[in-house]
């Protein structure tokens, strides 16, 4: 089965890229509990590459079928689960990478390093840490996970933030974030 990844997010409108996000099919992975816990022996490294066995996942496929797979559970550890079993993986920062923002009347979408794509907002919200002079900042994108912004892709939100009033703050779908960390 051939993929044909979203266009990029210049040539889509709002209305595209939120259907785009909608009609993603992912496993219902919340509705399974499976018993077994095994490491899975993966690792998803702070520049969004997936190893396995200390080996880098080449096929883009691969990593989409398993980022498909990926929940984060509240005591912060990560897991691919499918109903026969759930595997641990570590993560050495974020799960994802977003990769590329567009601003398109009152919504911010961001493009994953896996191709999703998601709107900020109420239900995926974004948040700084670090250090007010190089902060980090992440997207909610799912299931506890989420991603976080590469240097472009922070220097063009920064580009939209800066208000007249010197204030870093971005508003999408009718919720405001700061991108200063606390």
């Amino acid at each position: 089965m051939a993929y044909d990844p979203p266009p990029e997010l210049g040539a889509m409108s709002l209305l595209e890229i939120a259907e785009a996000a909608r009609a993603r099919r992912l496993p219902p992975v919340e509705e399974w509990s499976p018993a077994r816990t095994v490491d899975s022996r993966m690792r998803i490294a702070a520049d969004g590459t997936w190893f396995h066995d200390g080996s880098p996942i080449r096929r883009p496929a691969m990593v989409r079928a398993f980022a498909s797979l990926l929940m984060r559970e509240g005591d912060g550890a990560y897991y691919l689960v499918t109903p026969q079993v759930r595997q641990s993986i570590a993560v050495e920062d974020a799960a994802f990478l977003a990769v590329d923002c567009r601003a398109d009347g009152d919504a911010l979408a961001f493009r994953l390093n896996t191709d999703e794509l998601v709107l900020a907002g109420p239900e995926n919200p974004l948040r700084a840490e670090g250090d007010p002079d190089l902060p980090a900042i992440y997207l909610s994108v799912r299931r506890g996970c989420e991603a976080r912004l590469d240097r472009s892709t922070w220097l063009q939100l920064a580009d939209m933030a800066l208000g007249e009033d010197g204030a870093l703050t971005v508003s999408s779908q009718g919720a405001t974030f700061d991108l200063v960390p606390a």
